[in-house]
C-alpha cells in the first residue's frame, strides 16, 4: 500500500482520501485551514493532518487544489517535494468551460512540472472523474477507469498500484505531453454536461472487446 499526502480540502480531496483509506493506504490531509483539515480528517477514519508548508509525509503527493494555485503550491513546497511522485488532478479550463488557460501546445501538468524540484515526478491522473463518481466507486459491475500520463515509468507504476488499491483500473496513455489530451477529455465531459447528458453522474472509460 502507499503513503499519500493530499494537498487540498475540497470534494476531490475528500473522495480520494476516503477511497485511499478504504484501500489500506496511509493518508495525510494538508490544507491552509487547520480547522477544516481536522474536520475532514475526523469524518474519515484513519486520516492524519499535516501542516501546510511543511514537508509532506507521503511518498505520493496529490495536488487537489485549483489549477490556478497548483504551480504556486509546488513552488512553495520546493525541495520538500524532491523524490516525491506528484499526482496532478487539476484541469486548467477557462471559467466559461470553452478552452484552457494554459498556452497552446502544453498542458497544466507540464506547467506544474516546470515548478517542481529536480527528482520529483509528475503524473497526471484522476482529472476525468467527477468527485462524487470517484467517491461512489465502481457501479453496476463496471470498474472506473483512471487515465494516467507521465514521463517516468517507475512513477507511473507506483501511481497505477495506488489506483488499483482504490478498486479502480489505471490506463497508461503515454508520456506527460498526453496530459493535454486528458485535459481535453475533461473539457469534453463538461460539454456533455452542458449539451446532452445534462448531469455529472457518469464517467468515461474503455470497453475492451474480447
Amino acid at each position: 500500500m502507499s503513503s499519500v499526502s493530499i494537498i487540498g480540502l475540497g470534494n476531490m480531496a475528500g473522495a480520494l482520501a476516503g477511497r485511499a483509506l478504504a484501500g489500506g493506504n496511509a493518508v495525510e490531509l494538508i490544507g491552509r485551514d487547520p480547522a477544516k483539515a481536522k474536520e475532514l480528517a475526523g469524518a474519515l477514519d484513519g486520516a492524519t493532518v499535516g501542516t501546510a508548508g511543511a514537508a509532506p509525509a507521503g511518498d505520493i503527493v496529490v495536488l487537489a487544489v485549483p489549477y490556478t494555485a497548483a504551480a504556486a503550491v509546488v513552488s512553495e513546497y520546493g525541495d520538500a517535494l524532491r523524490g516525491k511522485v506528484i499526482i496532478d488532478i487539476t484541469n486548467p479550463i477557462t471559467p466559461d468551460f470553452q478552452s484552457f488557460v494554459t498556452p497552446d501546445g502544453t498542458s497544466g501538468a507540464q506547467e506544474i512540472a516546470k515548478a517542481a524540484p529536480a527528482g520529483a515526478q509528475i503524473v497526471k491522473a484522476f482529472n476525468t472523474l467527477f468527485s462524487h463518481v470517484l467517491a461512489a466507486g465502481p457501479a453496476e459491475g463496471r470498474t472506473l477507469d483512471v487515465f494516467i500520463a507521465g514521463d517516468d515509468a517507475q512513477a507511473k507504476a507506483r501511481v497505477s498500484a495506488f489506483i488499483e488499491s482504490l478498486g479502480l483500473r489505471p490506463l497508461d496513455t503515454g508520456e506527460l505531453p498526453m496530459a493535454r489530451a486528458l485535459e481535453n477529455v475533461a473539457l469534453l465531459q463538461l460539454g456533455l454536461v452542458a449539451h446532452s447528458v445534462k448531469h455529472t453522474d457518469f464517467s468515461l472509460g474503455v470497453s475492451i472487446r474480447s
